[in-house]
């Protein structure tokens, strides 16, 4: 089931009354919104007002919870604790995994990575032919570093050879940062959802980085959001500020279908997929990642 993404950028209250999120604003009639029906739930105004019972609801229906700051940006996440009834067995499966199993596991996301860049590079005729050749030629662990070689090439294709890929460069930049935060949100409850924990990547390592599996998992889905990113930028070419409409058409990035070898799917559903095959890779039950194509 495709969950719903909220987003809040004026002022109201928000609370919690039988399993609804109840949404108030000054002068008119409160609404509701099935909270088993919400995925995704960005509170973007500084002046909004939210019940700790309505926050205890979202996590229990693993609500992935964006917090924006002063600037409208997303600043901090909820996200809870306990998502499957499994979680402690798949947490020991998760951190006993072989360094062999990660290194593997980070080859076939960076293959996958690089084939939806390709395949975006593709859909714009753009040249995409020489990306699909390093694709093939990624080692376990990507120990030649095929990723960042991949990336210079894709950057200069898809942004001009003037764009570089940086959280404080110019424009599209900065649609590209919120993107990936929404991206980011979304993985790691379904991160959640199947059990496992964010911290624990696969070949993200930082100790000041609790979302080290999210930064792993995303990779191979970040070219959806770039694809999004890159008819915005033709909309709204060199924007400073992300206006109402940049940020709607960012969020619809989670609703796009995404084909796996046998089905398609919206992206937030497929994120479970991706994320439920690699407990199972845990496990021992199987051997690769389901990862989503970019047609």
């Amino acid at each position: 089931m495709l969950k719903r993404t909220l987003f809040f950028s004026n002022p109201c209250s928000l609370s919690v009354k039988n399993k609804q999120l109840v949404i108030k604003q000054d002068d008119k009639d409160s609404t509701s919104v099935p909270i088993e029906d919400v995925g995704l739930a960005v509170f973007e105004h500084q002046q909004i007002k939210i019940s700790m019972p309505l926050l205890d609801e979202l996590a229990d229906n693993n609500v992935a919870v964006l917090f924006c700051d002063r600037r409208h940006m997303p600043h901090s996440m909820l996200f809870p604790l306990e998502g499957n009834h499994l979680q402690a067995e798949v947490y020991r499966k998760q951190a006993m995994a072989s360094e062999p199993l990660k290194k593997q596991l980070w080859k076939q996301t960076v293959e996958a990575k690089i084939h939806n860049q390709a395949s975006l590079l593709k859909k714009l005729c753009l040249p995409y032919e020489d990306l699909l050749l390093m694709k093939q030629n990624v080692k376990s662990g990507d120990s030649t570093g095929r990723e960042g070689y991949a990336a210079r090439i894709y950057w200069s294709r898809l942004f001009g050879n003037d764009f570089t890929r940086d959280r404080n460069g110019m424009p599209p930049n900065n649609m590209l940062n919120y993107g990936y935060i929404i991206l980011r949100a979304a993985v790691a409850r379904a991160i959640t959802g199947s059990g496992l924990f964010p911290t624990f990547g696969i070949h993200h390592h930082n100790r000041y980085n609790a979302f080290c599996l999210a930064d792993d998992i995303m990779e191979p889905y970040r070219p959806f959001v770039d694809a999004t990113v890159y008819y915005l930028n033709e909309m709204y070419p060199g924007e400073l500020d992300l206006n109402k409409e940049i940020k709607a058409g960012l969020l619809k990035t989670l609703t796009v279908d995404v084909y796996f070898r046998k089905s398609s799917r919206p992206l937030m559903v497929g994120l479970s997929q991706t994320t439920a095959s690699l407990a199972k890779c845990f496990y021992g039950d199987k051997r690769t990642i389901d990862y989503p194509f970019l047609n």
